[in-house]
């Protein structure tokens, strides 16, 4: 068995806030799927990076309202979107609330209201039918964690002798493995690649002599 499985699986990064899987789907979006499901509807963005920037410029012109929420004054998203942010929330378009964060959320059976919390004017409530918190992706090795296998920094380790795991039988090549002086190249996965197929190939078949074939080509 050979586990290629890059960096995992992605999922993105949930705020930590209480309860907020019980308003998943029923306000709360980690992805803007289709971005006409929100017209006219009022929306709350948290973030401070090129998709939720990205994200509240495409939004304003859609939705009947739309507040962003950044925990800082700085953005780190491209400074051409940022401006065209600030352009909107002096326009009235937006509101923008920044050195703030949603700390809570309210509602009987779907989302109802954000409470977002200042740094320095305390707390407040808004009403949304929807909360989108945009703060990037991160990955996770889902159910590959529960194979047995030595896990490291939510990765695999291997032997690089041959990339072989802590299971015998089984490999691990490409980002999802780990071990001293790691890059994460494709070069890297190439010559990974190559070690565990031929320790693969004396694993299946110890009595037989692994010989190379080239190709030439004109």
């Amino acid at each position: 068995i050979v586990v290629a499985g890059g960096v995992g699986c992605i999922e993105p990064r949930k705020p930590p806030i209480e309860n907020i899987e019980k308003y998943e789907d029923h306000g709360v979006d980690y992805f803007v799927k289709d971005p006409d499901h929100y017209a006219g509807k009022d929306l709350v963005i948290a973030g401070g990076g090129d998709s939720a920037l990205d994200w509240t410029i495409y939004l304003a012109e859609k939705a009947k309202s739309l507040s962003m929420i950044h925990r800082r004054t700085e953005f780190r998203g491209a400074l051409d979107s940022v401006e065209k942010v600030q352009e909107l929330a002096k326009a009235g378009k937006i509101n923008l609330i920044t050195e703030s964060q949603v700390i809570g959320l309210k509602g009987d059976q779907k989302l109802e209201s954000v409470i977002v919390k200042h740094d320095k004017k305390g707390e407040l409530q808004i009403d949304t039918d929807y909360f989108i918190p945009l703060f990037g992706l991160t990955p996770k090795l889902g159910p590959i964690a529960d194979w047995g296998l030595n896990i490291e920094n939510q990765a695999i380790a291997v032997n690089t002798l041959d990339y072989s795991t802590s299971v015998p039988g089984i490999y691990a090549i490409g980002d999802i493995n780990t071990y001293p002086g790691k890059l994460k190249l494709i070069l890297c996965g190439f010559h990974e690649a190559t070690l565990m197929c031929q320790s693969a190939f004396k694993y299946i078949y110890p009595d037989k002599k692994l010989s190379y074939n080239y190709m030439e080509t004109n």
